[in-house]
């Protein structure tokens, strides 16, 4: 309770005290910082998506701008040789303003990551996004099959049916590729499942239905329970590891992230840099409140 009353009052805290919290889970605010992270994670064996944070601009103007950030930063990967990919996120390029003009500015950056070989990860918001957002990856995919795909959540109850919905444009050459996380936005009960059992096995039968149908899914998660049963299913199905990555996001369970890649699995991790780091890491303290009371430790222990 405690430390859920305090992870609740944080976010009104000032920044400096955030950034005690924040910087186990940001690379840095720069791209210099974001760069000297995935080289040191692709020294120790694992890939990495590069993000820019920052989500639900309230200007064309402010796409823009994220457009020429991400075009930047696939040339700055090409230039530094960082084994890695993209994630971005529609709505920070108004998806939610102008479908069509946020269109237009990822296409641009799908052509741009094209051009080096590389991909990008269309990530997935909260429920307005949803149809919008598949609508544009649906586009994307046509023009750009090999260098773009999507993100899915487990607590949403369509999520297996857009998943089915989607097969249409699904071959076994160039098969969709999604990262299959939990899903982190607080959504209605009509809409998202709320237990943790239940998104649990939704979650796993979600990734069944994606190694049946020889999706390449990304199996972004933390929870113990989800890796073991990945585990499972990646042995009934006899899945050879080409086919599959495990996804964690930087500076969560480095130990049971690291006993992932000891097992021979490939692991993309998600680094997030950039100025807007405040409500990042906020939804992060939503998501683990025992992180708040290191955070009063740490106010306690500075030199």
């Amino acid at each position: 309770m405690f430390n859920k009353m305090i992870a609740a009052m944080l976010p009104y805290m000032p920044k400096k005290l955030i950034w005690i919290f924040s910087k186990r889970y940001i690379a840095g605010v720069t791209i210099d910082d974001a760069i000297r992270a995935a080289r040191y994670l692709n020294q120790k064996g694992m890939v990495v998506t590069m993000d820019i944070l920052g989500e639900f601009i309230k200007t064309l103007e402010e796409a823009e701008k994220n457009r020429y950030e991400y075009l930047n930063l696939l040339d700055v990967i090409e230039k530094e040789k960082i084994d890695g990919n993209v994630s971005l996120k529609p709505s920070m390029f108004g998806l939610l303003l102008d479908e069509e003009v946020c269109f237009q500015h990822l296409h641009a950056i799908v052509a741009k990551a094209a051009s080096h070989n590389n991909f990008i990860r269309v990530d997935m918001e909260d429920s307005p996004c949803t149809t919008k957002t598949i609508n544009i990856y649906r586009r994307l995919k046509a023009e750009f099959p090999n260098n773009c795909g999507l993100v899915v959540q487990a607590y949403m109850k369509r999520t297996l049916q857009d998943v089915t919905d989607l097969l249409d444009i699904h071959t076994p050459e160039i098969p969709l590729n999604y990262r299959l996380c939990k899903g982190i936005y607080v959504e209605p009960a009509e809409i998202a499942y709320k237990k943790y059992e239940e998104i649990n096995q939704h979650y796993l039968e979600d990734l069944e239905f994606m190694f049946q149908k020889g999706i390449y899914p990304g199996i972004a998660t933390h929870d113990r329970p989800l890796v073991e049963g990945a585990y499972r299913l990646i042995e009934k199905y006899n899945v050879p590891k080409d086919k599959y990555e495990f996804q964690m996001l930087y500076g969560v369970t480095p130990d049971l992230r690291q006993s992932i890649v000891d097992r021979g699995h490939k692991m993309r991790v998600y680094v997030p840099y950039g100025k807007q780091w405040f409500g990042y890491s906020t939804r992060r303290l939503k998501e683990n409140p025992k992180m708040a009371s290191h955070i009063i430790k740490a106010l306690f222990v500075r030199g």
